[in-house]
């Protein structure tokens, strides 16, 4: 939720921001309208109730006619004071609604436009000229069944399109992408995390995975839980109603789950392998802080990002993502893009957000500052999210005779194996 001292003293910083996701101006008006109808109905309900107090000591002291007309005006006023009360409540919901209903405040510099207006900041590394190597390049659906890594028949056949299996070494490639994952994580600070997939509706809200994005989102009914999208759902209300100690902050854990997206609006998108998919696994970054320092975190998550991606030898490209494509929570958000040979373009395998103080307020997670109690800042970082990084690596490690080079920092995973071979 944004800082509702924000909407009410400068709502035109929420309306530029509203404006920048390609969202309504008029919603800020009718928040502030909202919100001014909630103070009136608490000021109205506050003295009627003072003057029923009055009326309550006046009517103990009276008598004879003097006491049945306070009498009556006393049966008047509770019925006003109870009129009162209901109308604050409303006014109150209303505004809570509509307040809700804001995306993160878009930070100063975010490129604007939508999906395609993102600005590439860098480009690292040169992709592979298979033309002069004499062979053309296999997509990553091809080498996988050559490798007998993805199954997506079979995965079809037990739960459905966008399923799949990974099978021998594609399910060896996806343990050692965990491990390297994990122990870079850990080298780096993060405490690792295993969190649940499933979580209540206040975590799925809270991280703001309820309102443009419901429709991706799987919900059991019966039992009123969700299954994640992302574990930084988990990892973002593993504090929530907390007041956290700010000695112990940078908190930054990294969360190894299963993901399930409905993958709402893609039909006819990436139906072929595994690029597109209903479930998938993830590593995941996620860090709470000081708002101060979370430019900067969301700086280093990015460094950490790009640094395993170099690890995987993958030729990328780093995005400023523009703002109408940024989530609810995030503020501003960097897209780092592998290349991907067989489309002959860069498609996105990770992503940082600086969500800024945004999830902290929905969730209550706030720490106590030298100047008083407040929300902390969060940041989400992808690492790994298996099924993309397993395509790039396929495809831009593949060779003529259909085996596959593993990049180095993989092999200690594989006893010192140095490619993925054909199954006969």
């Amino acid at each position: 939720m944004i800082d509702l001292k924000l909407l009410r003293r400068e709502p035109e910083v929420v309306k530029a921001s509203q404006r920048a996701r390609g969202e309504s101006e008029e919603l800020v008006d009718e928040a502030v309208a909202a919100d001014a109808a909630h103070r009136a109905s608490i000021a109205a309900f506050e003295q009627a109730r003072a003057e029923q107090k009055s009326m309550g000591k006046q009517v103990a002291q009276a008598s004879g006619e003097q006491k049945q007309q306070l009498l009556v005006r006393t049966k008047e006023l509770a019925a006003q004071v109870k009129q009162l009360q209901a109308d604050a409540d409303d006014n109150k919901a209303r505004f809570e609604e509509l307040a809700r209903s804001f995306g993160n405040i878009v930070e100063d510099g975010v490129p604007t436009g939508g999906e395609d207006d993102g600005v590439v900041l860098e480009t690292v590394g040169t992709p592979r000229d298979f033309a002069a190597e004499g062979f053309e390049p296999r997509d990553h659906l091809e080498i996988g069944e050559m490798l007998a890594a993805i199954d997506m028949e079979r995965g079809a056949k037990v739960s459905g399109s966008r399923f799949y299996f990974l099978t021998g070494q594609g399910a060896q490639l996806e343990l050692a992408l965990l491990n390297l994952a994990m122990a870079k994580a850990a080298e780096w600070g993060f405490t690792p995390m295993i969190p649940p997939a499933l979580v209540k509706p206040e975590a799925m809200e809270g991280t703001g995975f309820l309102g443009q994005a419901a429709d991706d989102v799987y919900h059991l009914p019966d039992d009123d839980l969700y299954l994640v999208g992302t574990s930084e759902v988990a990892l973002a209300a593993y504090h929530s109603d907390e007041i956290l100690d700010p000695a112990q902050l940078p908190l930054q854990y990294v969360a190894f789950s299963p993901c399930y997206r409905r993958e709402a609006g893609s039909y006819g998108k990436d139906t072929r392998g595994i690029f597109r998919v209903h479930w998938f696994d993830k590593v995941e970054m996620f860090v709470h802080c000081h708002p101060d320092e979370a430019d900067a975190w969301h700086r280093k998550l990015l460094a950490f990002e790009r640094e395993f991606i170099e690890l995987l030898e993958i030729p990328y490209q780093v995005l400023d993502v523009a703002s109408g494509d940024l989530g609810l929570s995030a503020a501003r958000k960097y897209d780092c893009y592998g290349w991907l040979p067989t489309q002959q373009r860069y498609r996105e395998i990770t992503s940082t957000s600086n969500c800024t103080t945004f999830q902290a307020r929905r969730l209550g997670i706030r720490a106590r500052w030298e100047d008083g109690t407040a929300p902390v800042a969060t940041l989400n970082g992808t690492l790994c999210s298996m099924a993309r990084p397993i395509i790039m690596i396929l495809e831009n490690h593949q060779q003529a005779d259909g085996s596959v080079r593993l990049p180095e920092a993989l092999r200690p995973y594989f006893g010192g194996r140095e490619a993925l071979t054909p199954v006969k």
